[in-house]
């Protein structure tokens, strides 16, 4: 038996486009584009179209996986070649009504799912983030003129391309780095492998009439099984040249590839692990990778990276060949290119760089150090950025995943940072100095001996982090440099983590940047808020303070009011555009009370604050209770035997509540009940267990047990009375 030894699929494609070609012939039309009708039937039969017609037949099944998720990642096309899809799919459809195959019903409803189709294509083949290696250098090569038919032309291209200088190259389309083309390129070509590899099972176990749609293995092989992944591979670049350019995937192909160094794998790329860590606890902390963390004070200008860069021991020593790195690690990120991206690379490249060798630093301390600390240092790293780059202390850090509390008001509190920022040995603060960092009294002998002992530890993986320009420590600071926000930043960014800087937050609505200030530390919200704010006017307040509002009627429990506002009175947000906002239902009593507080409110102006409000910034103050009382619980048991909780506020908030509301605590639980029913039933269970007054617990008890019952919604056809 001889087998065909050609990467063409058995597709019907050439007996498909004499036929079509002659019928738009007849019409004046010009022929279909031989590229976009392979790549058409081609996907069709590998998602396993019936060739029975002698062509892979379309169906309203098949239409989205290849238009939507095949074509655009695997063909690259001019406009006309693009466009010329829905001509492919509308003639496939012709030929197989034909062939007797499709009556008129089906056929007209595959023509209008077809046409419902195309406009998704259209924009995911314009989507950067399906961009693919093979894609994005087919789109180059063909706008410098060159045939990507003619191996040798698009081989000549591809050298004066590698030789041109790094700046000068065509930069990928926004927001995309190379570690997403290179992600994208892998998955692609999996999938592609995966179709080609069912397709070759359908092919053995349930024969087409039309024959088999792929070549077998070379039967000369020794083990024609253990030949068919690699035969299947080598279709599969016959496949993606013959839809973008020709010989892309052999040049292109790591690690042996004459141009392999143009398009990197994810494996040539160290910081996608690190962006997949870092990924791993931004979720960890907001669940969401669209939540954005807060931006650092100030970014270096892109042509600062280089000089930023040179000047770190580290990665100096690594382009000096010294003996000291060891020679894994300069194996890992220093080989290949980045000797020339050391010496021409754009910033972006030369961020790229110092983002591989902060991850390669990351690794190779959890592999190689003693440190308690040594397996979170890309925690470390988040944690620094998800303080909007602000200086931590090493014992407050150590102290806080010891056994010691720490004041949670002190949390986030900035670090002085002293000018001094020679390397020293680390040595713990003084004793003095505790109290005011920890938020504790004091400590005896025996505590600060073992918390020495962790904060140590937590230095030697920051002064490690440190030899790679990214980090800084200056006795008990540490932070990010400049260099390493905008490195980590980098690598968030890779991670596809939201890490706006100011320019992209200057041009958000004032929706957006009210849930995002609520979560970040509270220096850094202040000085976004005024960045935002300034230039824009009083109205520009008058914005923010109804987004709030917004938001709040929106999601009760998933805004801090109490947290936004303090950060807007801080912010020295306009008393004229708090008084527009004291009649809004859920947020104006919140409005009226910054104005007292800052003793700017009027008598008039409490009358304008609707009962509605008042109720919800009482619930919002007894849930507060509520919880600072569970905190006091937990401390206590977690404090010597002998400390006995304190008195819960919670029952003397609700009674001073109450004292005050029209209708008194009745009609005040009911107030509760309306501004958020899941939180009102939380606190009336507390204060059913915890309020002395006999009555009144029975009254929390009764209104809880029923917030327990869904809300029924009135029955069809009947009037609520």
């Amino acid at each position: 038996m001889t087998v065909i030894r050609t990467p063409a699929p058995n597709t019907g494609l050439d007996d498909f486009l004499a036929r079509a070609d002659k019928e738009r012939e007849a019409r004046g039309e010009a022929p279909l584009p031989v590229r976009t009708a392979d790549a058409v039937l081609t996907m069709l039969a590998l998602r396993g179209a019936d060739r029975r017609a002698g062509v892979p037949e379309p169906t309203v099944r098949l239409l989205a996986p290849v238009l939507h998720e095949d074509l655009p990642v695997l063909l690259w096309g001019t406009p006309p070649e693009v466009d010329a899809v829905g001509d492919v799919l509308t003639a496939l459809a012709g030929h197989v009504r034909a062939s007797g195959r499709l009556n008129a019903k089906r056929h007209d409803r595959l023509l209008a799912a077809i046409d419902e189709a195309l406009p998704a294509f259209r924009r995911a083949v314009a989507d950067p983030r399906n961009l693919t290696w093979p894609r994005w250098y087919a789109s180059l090569l063909r706008a410098d003129g060159v045939d990507a038919d003619d191996p040798g032309a698009v081989r000549a291209w591809l050298a004066a391309h590698e030789t041109t200088p790094r700046g000068e190259r065509p930069a990928l389309p926004a927001p995309l780095h190379r570690a997403d083309v290179a992600a994208r390129t892998f998955a692609v070509r999996v999938h592609l492998g995966e179709l080609l590899l069912a397709a070759f099972a359908r092919d053995v176990e349930v024969p087409s009439p039309a024959g088999p749609l792929l070549p077998g293995p070379p039967l000369d092989a020794d083990r024609p099984d253990e030949a068919l992944p690699a035969e299947l591979e080598r279709i599969a670049s016959a496949l993606s040249d013959r839809w973008t350019a020709a010989g892309l995937s052999d040049a292109l192909a790591e690690p042996d590839g004459p141009h392999a160094a143009l398009a990197p794998g994810p494996a040539s790329l160290p910081h996608v692990a690190l962006a997949d860590r870092l990924l791993g606890e931004h979720l960890d902390y907001y669940g969401d990778s669209a939540h954005p963390v807060p931006p650092p004070p100030a970014l270096p200008a892109p042509d600062g990276i280089r000089e930023l860069l040179h000047g770190a021991p580290l990665p100096a020593a690594l382009a000096a060949c010294s003996d000291d790195v060891p020679g894994e690690l300069a194996e890992r990120c220093f080989t290949g290119s980045a000797a020339d991206v050391w010496a021409e690379g754009t910033p972006e490249e030369l961020t790229e760089l110092a983002a591989d060798i902060l991850a390669a630093v990351v690794d190779t301390i959890g592999a190689t150090s003693d440190s308690e600390y040594a397996p979170d240092a890309a925690h470390l790293l988040y944690a620094l950025y998800e303080r909007g780059g602000t200086a931590e202390s090493v014992v407050r850090n150590a102290a806080e995943h010891g056994d010691l509390p720490v004041d949670p008001e002190l949390e986030d509190a900035p670090v002085p940072v002293p000018e001094d920022t020679s390397y020293r040995p680390y040595e713990m603060p003084p004793a003095d100095r505790l109290p005011a960092l920890l938020g504790v009294p004091s400590l005896s002998e025996e505590d600060r001996a073992g918390l020495d002992v962790h904060a140590r530890a937590l230095a030697e993986v920051v002064d490690r982090l440190a030899e790679t320009g990214c980090v800084f420590r200056a006795g008990d600071a540490y932070g990010l440099t400049p260099l390493g926000c905008a490195v980590v930043r980098y690598v968030l960014t890779t991670g596809h983590v939201a890490a706006p800087d100011h320019e992209e937050i200057s041009e958000w609505e004032a929706e957006g940047l009210v849930t995002a200030v609520q979560d970040w530390p509270a220096q850094t919200a202040v000085d976004t808020l005024a960045r935002w704010t300034s230039g824009r006017g009083a109205a520009a307040w008058s914005e923010l303070l109804d987004a709030v509002e917004a938001a709040k009627g929106a999601d009760f429990q998933g805004v801090d009011t109490a947290t936004v506002y303090a950060r807007f009175g801080l912010a020295s947000v306009p008393a004229e555009a708090l008084r527009a906002a004291l009649t809004h239902p859920a947020t104006g009593a919140r409005a009226h009370r910054l104005l007292a507080d800052r003793e700017e409110a009027t008598a008039q102006d409490a009358d304008r604050v609707p009962l509605s409000a008042r109720g919800v910034l009482a619930l919002e103050d007894l849930e507060d209770a509520r919880r600072r009382d569970l905190r006091a619980r937990q401390a206590a048991y977690a404090g010597p035997a002998e400390a006995a909780p304190a008195a819960p506020a919670l029952p003397g908030a609700f009674d001073t509540a109450a004292a005050g509301w029209p209708g008194g605590a009745t009609a005040l639980v009911e107030a509760l009940v309306r501004a958020d029913r899941p939180t009102a039933r939380h606190v009336l269970e507390v204060l059913a267990g915890s309020h002395p007054d006999p009555q009144a617990a029975a009254l929390f008890a009764r209104t809880a047990k029923a917030l327990d019952r869904p809300v029924r919604s009135p029955s069809p056809g009947r009037r609520r009375r």
